[in-house]
């Protein structure tokens, strides 16, 4: 990676509407514009609008790209359909009783060539695009499947936010809007949006409704003016990366390098819905680290995550001890001021007999005793309609 940080296609419309920026992931990004409680809100009352074009996007093509990704991949990829999103872990391993999780992933098959190849794509992690293409790559067979890096030639927008849907789909023709309205959640399609073609996906990292796009690099400026301009009267509002991690941390959502690590246990942090130990037929799949999964699964770690809420405004951060009676019992992987309940929050992983809802906990928060209690998550679950 170059030394100095990456800029996505929208670094100029960032710095010129006061977008504060600092380098994130080796790239330059900003992290808010007004206040982040601002921008959050606006998110979950009317609609954000986030550039993510620092995240890894993969294009996989071939004859044999589907049984290639199932081999590779803790999600079952042999029977995705056309139009479908999945959620996975990509993980290596160096023999059967070795894992390491080099990141979290959505693999969606967005289309089929007229022949019937298959055509994936694949959104990583910005701090982990490099070592995930670099074992992708070794990992190639010599022929059936092939992966290009489109991160640099494509930016990513995120569009969230009960009005977010109907935002995008005033900016396409009447076929396209119909068809992203009926999209589920973890559906994807192709659209022209604001002149331009995307690939639009329902998908998105703040616990609402809302949009991902990928689009041509040099589309990325049209297409993100035509969006602030069409919501803005309606309460849209630019957001951060502050307000990206405020909002997914109130919808209880894990963050690669913070509750998931490289050895983390998926089923201890609520991400055993990424593995599927078995093929849809029943019959054991094997891919790196299968052999560890299943026995994590059926011997269950000693730590959990949980949720934890406060009663002040004053944040823990990563790495607060979480104590039970002078003793430490777990440790804080993510904390925050959740705007709209209005305290403090945190997700942690503690000892697996502490986790009940209601025990009473203490963290130190900057060497401060503040009293916390388990609570489900998410913290917040959007009550509003889909439009």
């Amino acid at each position: 990676m170059s030394s100095s940080p990456l800029s996505t296609p929208l670094v100029h419309w960032h710095k010129s509407h006061g977008g504060r920026m600092v380098d994130f992931a080796g790239w330059r990004m900003p992290v808010q514009y007004s206040s982040i409680v601002d921008e959050h809100l606006a998110a979950r009352q009317a609609a954000g609008l986030f550039d993510v074009s620092h995240m890894g996007r993969l294009a996989i093509e071939g004859s044999g790209s589907c049984a290639w990704l199932e081999s590779l991949l803790t999600r079952r990829v042999a029977d995705i359909e056309v139009g479908r999103a999945r959620y996975t872990l990509v993980t290596s391993d160096a023999g059967p009783s070795s894992l390491t999780i080099l990141d979290d992933a959505l693999v969606t098959r967005e289309t089929d060539a007229p022949d019937g190849t298959p055509r994936l794509a694949m959104v990583v992690n910005a701090s982990n695009r490099d070592r995930v293409v670099a074992w992708l790559v070794s990992q190639l067979p010599p022929e059936g499947v092939t992966l290009h890096d489109r991160t640099f030639q494509t930016a990513m927008i995120a569009v969230q936010g009960p009005l977010a849907v109907d935002i995008v789909c005033g900016l396409c023709n009447s076929d396209d809007a119909t068809r992203i309205r009926s999209l589920g959640n973890y559906r994807a399609t192709r659209a022209t949006v604001a002149g331009h073609d995307a690939a639009v996906s329902r998908t998105g990292y703040t616990g609402e409704d809302g949009l991902e796009l990928v689009i041509a690099a040099d589309a990325a400026v049209a297409v993100w003016e035509a969006i602030h301009a069409a919501g803005s009267p309606r309460g849209l509002r630019p957001c951060g990366l502050g307000a990206r991690d405020t909002l997914r941390l109130e919808a209880g959502m894990p963050l690669y390098g913070h509750e998931l690590v490289a050895d983390s246990d998926p089923f201890a942090i609520g991400l055993g819905l990424a593995v599927n130990l078995d093929a849809a037929s029943g019959t054991p799949r094997l891919f790196p680290g299968r052999e560890k999964l299943a026995r994590m699964k059926a011997d269950p770690a000693a730590t959990i995550r949980v949720g934890l809420a406060f009663d002040s405004k004053r944040a823990a951060r990563e790495g607060s001890a979480v104590v039970v009676a002078g003793t430490t019992v777990g440790t804080v992987t993510s904390g925050s001021l959740a705007p709209v309940l209005g305290h403090a929050v945190a997700m942690a992983l503690v000892a697996r007999h502490l986790a009940g809802a209601g025990t009473a906990v203490d963290v130190l928060v900057r060497d401060a005793v503040q009293p916390a209690r388990v609570v489900p998550l998410p913290f917040y679950r959007r009550l509003t309609p889909r439009s």
